[in-house]
């Protein structure tokens, strides 16, 4: 059995920099929903925010959608 180390190293790269970068959106997400809540208690709009949030949301399932479609081609 031979092990082809590069490819390995190279799955293991890919593999944490979209796992950093999906927590990384998915944080940003939470936060803006927060932001949200804040900017409403003090009687403000925080619309922007929101957005934000639900595009992150959204490139997270765009994200693990295509991950399921490469699973299953």
């Amino acid at each position: 059995m031979k092990i082809d180390w590069a490819a390995l190293g190279s799955v293991f790269g890919v593999s944490l920099v979209i796992t950093v970068g999906l927590v990384t959106l998915f944080t940003l997400g939470i936060v803006g929903l927060s932001r949200q809540e804040r900017a409403a208690a003090q009687g403000g709009s925080a619309g922007l925010a929101v957005t934000g949030a639900y595009v992150c949301f959204s490139a997270c399932a765009a994200a693990v959608g295509y991950g399921i479609y490469l699973i299953m081609a």
